[in-house]
């Protein structure tokens, strides 16, 4: 049983970025961690977005439960959360990092401490001492890259380092660029990587005093665009030497219409826009190939670099003689586009480059080393397998599974099926797929059409088989198993009381 349990995630990082897995992206780090530990190559999100899935990783609820069902809502903060179980079993629990449980803007009926003017006062900050969602201890930050949302303990942090002028490498109104591209001239010593590296240490080494076993979520931020990194990373990759994906020819034609739609010019989504707000995805997708290839060169440099500093805290376990105490997960929110199907970034599309994710599992006599599983795995089932893991009871309003016999190799599977919600909009935008071993069945509110692949002989995705007349039993099938899932992944919050 591992004494400590520690998370480490990147942020909207494609499945496929991981050297040890043939990816050209070079990943020494997390590839030393995954001959530790396990591959696991069927692990999803439940929701391919940042605010939901987040939120389900620690109340280990799908979003359609918690209610941070979109970006722009808030983590109701009485719904018990594995930080707050963890700290009742005597366990020190820490956050360093990206939260983003709660929006950027606050209202009466929802204060969000993510908000501005809060989010950037540094006093509020430095006197902050709350609990978080049950971590106890949060160091928190908001920006990706050089994004105004920079501020509380990242913006703290850069000026006890002596960094007075941080202002300098961030976008106005917060700071004085008018946006970079591609090179990041922050010194690295600066970078939220640096940062993230060096607390997460200090957390360990603020328990390791005292004895105390600890839950740690490190919270990394990249590979999550804007493209942008400081130098070497900017130029560790040659965008003529990119493999860049694209869309085949008639791919769409079967697909539902905001795919198609993504490759012109200049779409009208007006329609599916309900509530007024910004939706993921829905304009045109149309990029040069050389824009492409640049933009994915500095991804991986992204990635790179952010892999540098998860070795860091690697190494420092390693020094500090925690490592074979520790259970180290490492994954992601979601998955990302940079030309598949002729797509960038993320949205409604519920191809396994933005479902599925990058996830690794590694711990000392427990877990077995150097393999690979193809265990379907969600996102969902973190905190209650952390937990079990640990030997402490999950709460009842945990829907996710106990993937702990999975991951030791006590069973071959827990899952047979995965679902993946997305809902973006009221009705427009309100999308849930259906995942096995072999198909995928996504289903639209209040639509007819939709979308269903066999992955075994389509891995690609090609072609839709929705509509095909061949495929109607299947369908129909799958439907009906789609049904009995959502039915049961209902929470049992409450037991019976015998003779009521």
């Amino acid at each position: 049983m591992p004494k400590n349990i520690l998370l480490i995630t990147s942020d909207q990082q494609h499945w496929d970025t991981l050297g040890a897995i043939g990816s050209p992206v070079k990943t020494p780090n997390l590839d030393k961690l995954a001959s530790r530990g396990m591959i696991f190559d069927r692990a999803y999100c439940p929701n391919p977005t940042c605010t939901p899935t987040r939120a389900s990783i620690i109340t280990g609820q799908y979003p359609s439960q918690h209610g941070a069902w979109s970006l722009g809502t808030k983590l109701d903060e009485r719904i018990p959360t594995v930080g707050q179980s963890f700290h009742d079993a005597g366990f020190a629990t820490g956050l360093i990092g990206k939260a983003h449980f709660q929006p950027l803007k606050s209202t009466a009926e929802f204060p969000s401490l993510e908000a501005y003017p809060t989010l950037q006062d540094l006093q509020f900050w430095r006197e902050f001492n709350q609990p978080f969602y049950g971590f106890h201890h949060v160091e928190l930050a908001r920006n990706h890259a050089d994004e105004a949302h920079v501020g509380q303990h990242y913006a703290i942090w850069m000026e006890e380092k002596g960094c007075k002028n941080w202002r300098d490498y961030y976008i106005k109104p917060t700071g004085h660029t008018d946006g970079l591209k591609h090179v990041w001239p922050i010194p690295e010593e600066y970078h939220y990587n640096t940062w993230i590296a060096e607390r997460s240490l200090a957390f360990m080494d603020e328990q390791r005093n005292g004895d105390q076993p600890f839950f740690l979520w490190s919270s990394f931020f990249d590979p999550h665009p804007p493209y942008l990194v400081p130098e070497p990373w900017a130029s560790m990759y040659d965008p003529a030497d990119i493999d860049v994906p694209e869309i085949t020819p008639g791919e769409h034609d079967q697909n539902p219409p905001h795919f198609g739609m993504t490759q012109e010019e200049k779409p009208d989504f007006g329609p599916w826009r309900e509530d007024g707000q910004g939706i993921h995805g829905y304009h045109s997708h149309l990029v040069s190939r050389e824009d492409m290839a640049k933009n994915i060169a500095v991804y991986y440099g992204m990635i790179s670099m952010m892999d540098h500093y998860i070795g860091k805290i690697l190494d420092g376990l390693e020094e500090r003689g925690l490592a074979d105490d520790t259970l180290i997960v490492f994954t992601t929110d979601h998955g990302h586009f940079f030309g598949q199907h002729g797509l960038v970034a993320k949205g409604a599309f519920h191809y396994e480059d933005l479902i599925r994710v990058p996830f690794i599992a590694a711990s000392a006599g427990e877990i077995p080393t150097g393999g690979h599983t193809k265990s379907l795995q969600s996102l969902v089932d973190l905190p209650t397998t952390f937990l079990a893991a640990a030997g402490i009871d999950a709460p009842r309003t945990m829907v996710g599974e106990n993937q702990w016999p999975s991951w030791t190799g006590e069973v071959e599977t827990v899952r047979d099926h995965v679902i993946v919600e997305n809902r973006h909009q009221p009705t427009t935008i309100h999308v849930k797929t259906y995942v096995t071993d072999r198909y995928k069945i996504t289903v639209y509110y209040n639509k007819d059409y939709g979308e269903l692949f066999d992955l075994q002989e389509d891995p690609n995705e090609l072609l839709n088989l929705w509509d095909s007349e061949a495929h109607q039993p299947l369908k129909n099938r799958l439907i009906k198993e789609f049904l009995f899932a959502e039915m049961g992944k209902e929470p049992m919050a409450m037991p019976r009381i015998s003779g009521a």
